[in-house]
This record gives C-alpha cells, sequence and structure tokens, in this order.
C-alpha cells in the first residue's frame, strides 16, 4: 500500500449562492486493502466543472445529488496503483468519476465511476479531462446531434472560452460553419479569435450582447450552443433565423441563483421561427465516446483543432478553484492538479 490515508473533501452543507469554505469537510479516512475485482487509483487531475454546482443541490435532476457527508462528485485521471482486477493492472492511466480525492478505492467494474483505459501518448492528461473528456464530448455530441449544423451556417456559442464552449466552435469551424462567440473579457475575446480561429467574439462584458449579435451576425443565427442561461439566451433568441437549433447544455448565469431560476422570456420566437431548443446529457452518448474522441484527436494532429487547460496547482486550493468558474477566472479548461505521476 502507498500511503495509510486518503484526503477528502466532503460535501458538509447545502450552498446557498455561491459556495463557502463552511461548505466543505477535509477528512482523512485508512486506505483498506483491496478486495477481489478492485483497484486503487492514484488521482493526478481533477475536472473542475459548472455542472459540479448543481450536483450539490438537493432535488430531483439528470442525477442524484451529493449526498451531505459524501466526496464531492467529480471526474478525474490518474495511474492505477494497485489492481485485484483483470480490467486494469498496475501503471495503467485510467479516468473516471471518482471524486475530490487523492486516492480512488473501488471494484473496476464500478458503473457510477466509469473507469476506462486512456493512452497518455495521445495527448497530455489534462486534454483527456477536456477535449478528450467530458466536456469534449459534450460539444461534439450536442453540437453535431442536437444542433445538427449545416456548411455556410452561422453557429453562436455562449461560454465561448471555457472547456465546452470552445470545443464547439472549433468542432463548428471543421464543419464549415461561421463561427461566433460570446465571452466575457477582450482577452477571452482575443483568445478564441486568434488561436481557436472563430470569425468573431463579442464581449458580453463591453456592450449590449444584441448589438454584438446584429453586428456579427448580420444574417441572423441557425444554431445556438448555450451555456449560461439568462439574459444571453434571451438576447439570442430575438436573433434566430426560420428552423434554427438551440441546444442547451447549461446554465451557469442561474447556478449560483438564490431565487427563482430566469428562464427565457423570448420563447415565442421559437414559435415565430418554427425553431427547436432542446436539451442534451453527453451520458446518453456514452457508447459513442471513442467516435467524438477520434475525431477531434485526428483534428488535433492535423493542427485544425487546440485544447487549452488553466491548471490550478495544489489539493488544497479546491474550494477556491472551484470557484473561479463562476468568477470568470479561467481561460480554457479548468483543472486541478493533485499530484505528480
Amino acid at each position: 500500500m502507498t500511503q495509510a490515508t486518503n484526503d477528502q473533501f466532503l460535501l458538509a452543507a447545502r450552498p446557498v449562492g455561491v459556495p463557502k469554505d463552511s461548505d466543505w469537510q477535509r477528512a482523512a479516512p485508512p486506505l483498506a486493502a483491496l478486495n477481489d475485482g478492485e483497484v486503487r487509483v492514484k488521482l493526478l487531475y481533477l475536472s473542475l466543472d459548472p455542472a459540479m454546482r448543481g450536483w450539490m443541490n438537493e432535488g430531483k435532476s439528470y442525477v442524484r445529488p451529493v449526498a451531505i457527508g459524501e466526496v464531492m462528485r467529480a471526474g478525474g485521471i490518474g495511474i492505477v496503483e494497485e489492481s485485484k482486477s483483470p480490467r486494469f493492472a498496475a501503471g495503467d492511466t485510467v479516468m473516471g468519476v471518482m471524486g475530490v480525492q487523492r486516492w480512488w478505492t473501488g471494484p473496476a467494474d464500478d458503473r457510477g465511476a466509469m473507469l476506462a483505459k486512456v493512452d497518455p501518448a495521445m495527448a497530455p492528461l489534462p486534454t483527456w479531462l477536456n477535449a478528450l473528456g467530458m466536456p469534449g464530448m459534450t460539444a461534439y455530441f450536442g453540437l453535431l446531434d442536437v444542433g445538427q449544423p449545416k456548411p455556410g451556417e452561422t453557429v453562436v456559442v455562449s461560454g465561448a472560452a471555457g472547456a465546452v464552449g470552445m470545443t464547439v466552435g472549433q468542432v463548428a469551424r471543421n464543419m464549415g460553419c461561421r463561427v461566433v462567440g460570446i465571452a466575457g473579457g477582450a482577452d477571452k475575446c482575443r483568445f478564441v479569435v486568434e488561436e481557436l480561429g472563430f470569425d468573431a467574439c463579442i464581449d458580453y462584458k463591453a456592450g449590449p450582447v444584441h448589438a454584438g449579435l446584429k453586428e456579427h451576425c448580420p444574417q441572423g443565427v441557425d444554431v445556438y450552443f448555450d451555456n449560461v442561461g439568462g439574459d444571453i439566451l434571451d438576447a439570442v433568441l430575438t436573433r434566430i433565423n426560420m428552423k434554427a437549433r438551440i441546444v442547451i447544455c447549461g446554465a451557469i448565469s442561474q447556478y449560483n441563483a438564490t431565487g427563482q431560476v430566469k428562464g427565457p422570456a423570448n420563447y415565442l420566437s421559437l414559435l415565430v421561427n418554427r425553431a427547436r431548443m432542446e436539451g442534451m446529457l453527453v451520458t446518453d452518448y456514452a457508447e459513442r465516446y471513442p467516435e467524438g474522441v477520434a475525431t477531434i484527436a485526428r483534428w488535433m494532429k492535423e493542427g485544425t483543432f487546440k485544447a487549452k487547460e488553466h491548471v490550478v496547482e495544489g489539493f488544497e486550493n479546491f474550494p477556491s478553484a472551484l470557484l473561479m468558474l463562476f468568477e470568470g477566472k479561467n481561460l480554457g479548461k479548468l483543472v486541478l492538479k493533485v499530484a505528480d505521476a
């Protein structure tokens, strides 16, 4: 056994608004010996995602809430240190839903963890939590299957400098679409245009989004991939074209709301334009992940796709790192480095 105890962040209370330090409890339970069929994984990187805020709330959703006193749910990637399962050998690199902790121990076929072996030679490990992981698959299948973009159409994506948004834009560009991002701040807008190849980016902090859409989408919006909800969703709905497709992926502007969630006020535009608004969950496409990984990996090799991660070091920094998502402080996929390989 590598060490005697684990190191975990447990959910101590249901947050009201933005999560605070008292909503977390640090724990150090002992590491037990493995049973047959189990593996122990040393976590190297954790994925920090906006969806984590929703998992902390009580109530019915697409996945059960994290229980009080339970290890906070999170995706991660690490090295198998010990194995009593034929599925994985010591030294394998695996990713899965392993929680905010330094070590994950459990059955190799745990359905909740969804452990999968990855090839560290294909891409850096943080990229497996980004473009080749859940965010990338969310963007890829959400845009292609739900958004159904066609060459020459205008695709708009909010949260354009975040993990999902930056992939959506690049997938759309590789599909021959005109791509317009919406992001907060000049640096983020410059990044998605100059480095990722978006045709334009609207800085919602610099002026009205509606005016930016009028300028950069003179022919209207054919596909809108929504990561933020709220006022930005409303603004885009005023510019959609006939038979437009709106993909509802997330609503980060609403996740810390203490009152009623703001819904779309301009939804009648869907009726007028015979448009479609549809939600999507990446887990619905689990069987097709290899397809998405192969395509994005090929684009990366060809130089038509870039992955960018914002890595924060130090397991102890988890609470403050998570808040960066809601403060707009990350540029690219937010990842927490837990340990060296």
